[in-house]
């Protein structure tokens, strides 16, 4: 990607073969459905892959690629990102948590990969089934398509990462076809390109952010006013009887910490009301993540060094668009979030070509701001 704001967007595939793009020989960022592989080696494993509260396997939320210009051992590299199908993990903000996040790096000259770039027609031919397994013979989990060790006990052929998904299979129609599989008729079993575990799958078409100076500095006006009629409205409440009892101390210590809750918000509400349906925020190194809150951000501390020991720097953010796209909603408890903020490794080490995780940040909206 290239230097600066970059911005994301959920696209569906265009056409009946529009799905060919998010295969990986063609280096795809995508959301949902299961993951496109780059590297064929050092997959993380299905202990790697369970959520950090209820311990169940997580889905593939969606993947970036983002090559590293003048970094040879970086020409191809894609990050990983995978959340807990859970509403109930989602309640506590900070550290990873639902979430898992790994980068996976290559150089041009690979063993799965040609050196010239992908072609930009789609292959004769329908789609092609989602695989069984890689190239370099790892059988891939039928439901998540995420590293499958454990397989059928009758068959022997279906593969899966764990008896959660097995279970699951199971039910969705595979006692019926285990027979034919059993004797050698794949035909019968074909694995489909969705189920009810799976994310909605959508390409991201990657765009660089515009800066509009003259919005930019009508908004700071607007910011101005906003934050003066905020201060207003807090001298006059203070006057209500509700507050009498408390001192005038804890009064402006109060009447600080909303009006700059309130600035926060509407800083990033200015930020995104361009592209409202944005749901990457791209800037490897190039500043910090647009936050939705002041409350519970990251301190220094808290972002941990990478295995390398490099310190981790802002390299994405996910905004809360893209729920809109994932079908998560419900009458109870849903999957939330206000941003999540990815940080990665400084160096970008190789890690011998392995699947390295990296470190996300969960912040939630904060309930003391208003629109």
């Amino acid at each position: 990607m290239a230097p600066g704001a970059e911005l994301g967007f959920a696209a569906a595939a265009e056409g009946p073969g529009g799905a060919w793009r998010l295969r990986s020989a063609s280096f795809p960022s995508k959301v949902g459905g299961r993951p496109a592989w780059l590297g064929e080696a050092g997959l993380p494993g299905p202990a790697a892959l369970r959520c950090g509260r209820c311990q169940q396997p997580c889905a593939f939320l969606l993947q970036l690629y983002a090559p590293l210009a003048g970094r040879p051992d970086a020409f191809h590299r894609t990050l990983f990102v995978f959340a807990c199908r859970s509403p109930a993990c989602y309640r506590l903000a900070g550290p990873c948590g639902p979430f898992r996040v790994f980068r996976n790096q290559l150089p041009r000259r690979n063993d799965t990969y040609p050196e010239e770039p992908p072609p930009e027609e789609p292959p004769p031919g329908p789609a092609p089934a989602p695989p069984r397994r890689l190239g370099s013979g790892a059988a891939l989990c039928r439901i998540c398509g995420c590293l499958g060790p454990r397989c059928c006990g009758r068959c022997r052929r279906a593969a899966y990462c764990g008896p959660e998904h097995q279970a699951l299979d199971w039910r969705r129609g595979h006692r019926r076809s285990c027979g034919q599989h059993a004797a050698g008729d794949d035909s019968t079993d074909a694995i489909p390109e969705r189920n009810d575990f799976l994310f909605p799958e959508y390409e991201i078409l990657i765009e660089p952010e515009e800066s509009d100076s003259t919005n930019d500095e009508q908004g700071a006006v607007d910011t101005s006013k906003d934050a003066k009629e905020q201060d207003e409205l807090g001298a006059a409440g203070f006057a209500d009887e509700a507050f009498q009892s408390l001192d005038e101390e804890t009064l402006e210590a109060m009447a600080k910490h909303e009006n700059e809750e309130n600035k926060i918000f509407r800083t990033f509400k200015k930020q995104i009301a361009a592209e409202p349906e944005q749901i990457i925020r791209y800037c490897r190194g190039g500043g910090g993540p647009l936050w939705v809150s002041g409350k519970n951000r990251p301190e220094e501390k808290d972002i941990p060094n990478c295995v390398c020991g490099a310190k981790r720097i802002f390299e994405f953010q996910i905004m809360p668009q893209l729920l809109n796209h994932l079908q998560v909603d419900s009458l109870e408890e849903s999957i939330d979030w206000g941003t999540l903020v990815v940080y990665t490794c400084a160096d970008s080490c190789g890690g011998g070509n392995e699947y390295l995780e990296e470190f996300i940040w969960k912040q939630d909206h904060s309930t003391g701001c208003t629109s």
